[in-house]
């Protein structure tokens, strides 16, 4: 584990330098998570990539985080990396199904990407992408499929059709069976004795029975 002081002292300076813009800071597990509002984004990665002290000149990922029960449901996550001082730094805003967060394409080439995959999978949107588009899921595809509200089956199937001598979608066509999941734990579900098990008992009451006839 990396050591924590400097790293908590680069949060201070973060906390500092930036003011208002930091909502918190975080130090755990020796890494260090800033949260910011989401139209401070373009700001704060600018900063942390171009100030002296910091020089996080590589975003190692973007990616998204469901929490539905939440008003602004998603985490939009950002890995930064400075090779100069050997640190790396956790940067977190947090928007809802239709709030844009400003796109920082124009700061690390590296999120145009990453922007288009947290679109796809999540709905996140990014306001000034070049180009926001699926990446991941298929022409045509609907919903985002890593919410958490996102049903495990899909809505549709793919499938190739002899007939039509193509690919065909179709809509996902299940028994009722198969969408009523048993939560319960298979240890709690479990009979005390299971079948066959009043066997074992009996041979081994019989085997006390003759220890002790044996010892007397």
């Amino acid at each position: 584990m990396a050591d924590p002081q400097p790293i908590q002292e680069l949060g201070d300076y973060l906390s500092g330098a930036l003011g208002d813009v930091v909502d918190a800071t975080d130090l755990s597990g020796g890494e260090l998570t800033i949260h910011v509002h989401r139209d401070s984004i373009v700001k704060t990665l600018t900063f942390l990539r171009d100030d002296v002290n910091c020089q996080f000149k590589q975003l190692v990922d973007v990616c998204g985080v469901d929490y539905p029960d939440r008003e602004e449901r998603f985490d939009v996550v950002y890995h930064l990396l400075s090779l100069t001082r050997n640190m790396r730094v956790r940067v977190k805003v947090t928007t809802d199904e239709d709030t844009p967060v400003p796109s920082v394409a124009d700061v690390f080439n590296a999120a145009n990407w990453w922007e288009r995959e947290a679109w796809d999978l999540y709905g996140i949107f990014f306001s000034g992408h070049p180009d926001l588009r699926r990446i991941l899921t298929d022409y045509g595809f609907e919903g985002h499929p890593l919410r958490k509200d996102f049903p495990l089956t899909g809505y549709v199937e793919v499938r190739y059709d002899d007939e039509q001598k193509r690919v065909v979608y179709e809509p996902v066509n299940l028994t009722q069976e198969f969408r009523n999941f048993d939560f319960l734990s298979p240890w709690e579900g479990m009979q005390h004795q299971l079948p066959g098990d009043e066997k074992a008992t009996v041979d081994e009451d019989a085997e006390s029975e003759e220890a002790d006839k044996a010892s007397s």
